[in-house]
């Protein structure tokens, strides 16, 4: 049985080998939702259960939520050798220094484990083996003794690697035929393993497990990761991106849109007791998504507390590129605090639903008769 990389690399953290953060989304505004949170850049990966993912294109980078949606909707739903995109694992950049290779499987022919390894790895491991084969070390385990920690440093040494990576690449090799044998696998890859700034990190993993030993591993096909999203988005056909804290008050905003003669591009509810954290990915997401003319933040401050939505409101505004005008209703807990905030930052603000929603519409329409 073969497992998707987001459920194999969660193993391959149990079992001691580092992997970046990331986590799995099902749809592209969860994807961006996910990558918001996390923070850019970010990698955002098809799920598949075969190889070449990358040359097809299904390996894409974001460096904002609005990349993230766009590459989110490219892959989702394409195919790769006859495989549908239904799952993404969306994932932190890592600065990559140097690439390796290393694979545990069984060599039937030898009726034996084989570890491969190479200083080189990446998307090309497989022309290596065929251009250069002496790139690669083979090492045969033996199965009926335990494979030995010095075993494994010797197979990084005759890698190649510098002196001081013997140690930590062996540790890698050594952890990863620990878990080939705990969890009676048939191959358990990492490729590439990259060396960054932080240390050794398994940036892609495989792992396929030998049918007739499933039922000693149920545990395996339950463990997909999906991250909560913080906030909830839904893409839209207009061009005013609506934001409120709490489904009903967002529908009323759209609403009040709708009523002026706008059209809402986005629902996005920040739910309530929103932090600072929250609403500055909030507009960030929006902020970034291309049909978004106008922005407005609909608040009415409960648990939700006015002062945090203005320093989220300020700390978006100040680290975003794309510049859309935002018009915000503000009301509620600590408003007074709130809104003494945004005069100081120079951002306006109503205290009326539908004077922000009126006043949107009307930014929204100036800004079509400009062409912009």
């Amino acid at each position: 049985m073969r497992f998707f990389e987001s459920v194999a690399k969660q193993i391959f953290r149990k079992e001691g080998i580092p992997i970046l953060e990331g986590h799995v989304a099902n749809y592209p505004e969860e994807a961006m939702a996910v990558a918001s949170e996390m923070g850019f850049p970010v990698v955002v990966k098809a799920q598949v259960l075969t190889g070449g993912r990358g040359k097809a294109g299904g390996i894409k980078f974001a460096n904002n939520p609005g990349e993230a949606l766009k590459v989110a909707n490219e892959i989702l739903g394409m195919e790769i050798k006859g495989e549908k995109v239904n799952h993404l694992l969306i994932e932190e950049k890592a600065e990559i220094l140097n690439e390796f290779f290393v694979t545990v499987s069984v060599d039937r022919g030898a009726r034996r484990p084989v570890i491969l390894a190479s200083k080189e790895g990446g998307v090309e491991i497989e022309n290596l083996a065929k251009t250069n084969p002496e790139k690669i070390i083979k090492y045969y385990p033996n199965p009926l003794i335990d494979f030995l920690p010095y075993e494994a440093r010797e197979i990084a040494r005759k890698m190649g690697v510098a002196s001081e990576l013997i140690s930590p690449v062996g540790s890698i090799i050594w952890k990863l035929y620990q878990l080939f044998e705990k969890y009676d696998a048939d191959t358990a890859e990492i490729n590439p393993l990259v060396l960054t700034p932080d240390g050794l990190i398994a940036a892609d993993a495989k792992l396929v497990v030998e049918n007739d030993s499933l039922y000693r591993h149920q545990d395996l096909v339950e463990r997909m990761n999906y991250k909560k999203k913080a906030v909830d988005f839904v893409q839209l056909n207009g061009d005013i991106a609506v934001i409120g804290n709490g489904a009903g008050l967002t529908l009323t905003a759209m609403d009040m849109i709708n009523l002026n003669g706008g059209e809402p591009a986005t629902f996005l509810d920040i739910g309530g007791g929103a932090s600072e954290q929250i609403i500055n990915q909030a507009l960030s997401i929006v902020l970034n998504y291309e049909p978004v003319k106008v922005v407005f933040l609909n608040v009415l401050g409960g648990i939700t507390k006015a002062d945090d939505v203005a320093r989220g409101v300020i700390k978006a505004l100040e680290n975003v590129e794309r510049k859309v005008p935002i018009v915000i209703r503000l009301t509620g807990t600590n408003e007074e605090e709130g809104q003494r905030l945004l005069e100081e930052a120079g951002i306006p603000y109503e205290t009326s639903m539908e004077k922000a929603a009126k006043k949107a519409v009307q930014l929204c329409n100036e800004l079509k008769a400009e062409g912009k």
